[in-house]
């Protein structure tokens, strides 16, 4: 089985490339709604007492976490402490299961991929990037984003040209869906005449 490390900054048109192999018939693994999950149920308990009064009725306020978090280096630590093993855990599983199915290729969409490390753990790296002005303009019309909330979130990612430099696959997502469509099908041929490693 083939193992694809899916990412790209914010607003880069990640989500959508993801969407893109799931409906080309590759199992994906989101990590973020991985973590959305256990907002709802596993980590809400954990994140309560890493930083008290940001859950309410069972699951994370997110508005109030990322007020807590962000631009806080060290808050931010913490949190990850505390998400990512569950979502390694989860993606595991998400592993197991489709080995067990016998899927030639899956898909690890991890928004922090290169910074968590995670291009380790996975055969190749499709990087979704589009031109800066594209990627403020889509990030800066998401409700409640602000231009310190969008540095701030940049500052923590690798930058764009780098995550290119570093990708074996670059899926330009500034043009229409279409194009990115025929991109994914593109890597999906030449993935299929790659030997996997395990």
């Amino acid at each position: 089985m083939i193992v694809l490390g899916l990412t790209g900054s914010i607003g880069m048109g990640k989500t959508t490339t993801a969407r893109l192999f799931a409906e080309e018939g590759v199992p994906v693994h989101d990590a973020d709604g991985a973590v959305h999950a256990l907002y709802e149920g596993a980590a809400t308990e954990h994140i309560e007492k890493a930083f008290p009064g940001t859950t309410e009725g069972g699951r994370v306020d997110r508005q109030k976490l990322g007020a807590r978090v962000v631009g806080d280096p060290l808050a931010m630590k913490t949190l990850e402490g505390i998400v990512h093993p569950m979502v390694r855990e989860s993606e595991t599983k998400f592993l197991a299961d489709a080995r067990k199915l016998g899927a030639p290729v899956v898909v690890l969409d991890i928004p922090l991929l290169f910074e968590t490390g995670g291009e380790k753990r996975v055969y190749a790296v499709v990087v979704v990037s589009a031109p800066a002005e594209e990627q403020r303009r889509r990030v800066l019309s998401r409700p409640g984003m602000t231009r310190e909330k969008f540095e701030a979130i940049l500052a923590r990612q690798v930058p764009d040209e780098e995550k290119r430099r570093r990708a074996d696959f670059v899926v330009d997502s500034g043009r229409d869906i279409e194009h990115a469509r025929s991109q994914v099908r593109a890597i999906l041929r030449e993935v299929a005449r790659m030997k996997p490693r395990r």
